[in-house]
């Protein structure tokens, strides 16, 4: 058993069961840098997964279905989630220089309005083409009504 593992250490293909994907993705958001490699592992070895990695893949996985985005912007979203968890830990330790909760502060909004950004340039790419699919059902609702008058109208 490795260092990392311990009673509830899962396997890659339990992890992959458990979230509904591959070991190859899981290896894949590993490689690029979304999910955290397993550290001290030797090559070869098995790797050994917490509970909180599978939290972790889960939100990723969350949040590539719901936004629909690509793997960068993936990553850009959950190293600013990261980088604020960073942060959070920090304000939670004790931070008593008014000067630095500030810094904290300011950081976090930073963060959280770049994630705001790419959330609201999704939804406003979704809202165009619910906008243009809608004008689309209006026209060919137009024409099937027509056609029906047209039907009507003959004798």
């Amino acid at each position: 058993m490795t260092p990392d593992e311990g009673p509830a250490a899962l396997r890659i293909g339990e992890v992959a069961r458990l979230t509904g994907t591959t070991p190859r993705t899981i290896r894949y958001y590993e490689e690029i840098g979304l999910l955290p490699g397993v550290e001290g592992r030797a090559p070869g070895a098995h790797r050994a997964y917490r509970e909180e990695d599978v939290e972790r893949l889960q939100e990723v996985l969350r949040l590539k279905d719901l936004l629909g985005i690509s793997l960068e912007e993936l990553r850009e979203l959950i190293a600013a989630e990261d980088a604020r968890a960073a942060l959070r830990r920090e304000w939670r330790s004790g931070v008593h220089d008014p000067v630095r909760r500030r810094e904290i502060l300011e950081e976090s909004l930073s963060y959280i309005d770049r994630q705001l950004a790419l959330v609201r340039r999704r939804r406003d790419e979704i809202a165009k083409l619910e906008g243009e699919l809608s004008s689309r059902r209006r026209r060919v609702r137009d024409r099937l009504r027509n056609l029906k008058t047209d039907a009507a109208a003959r004798p």
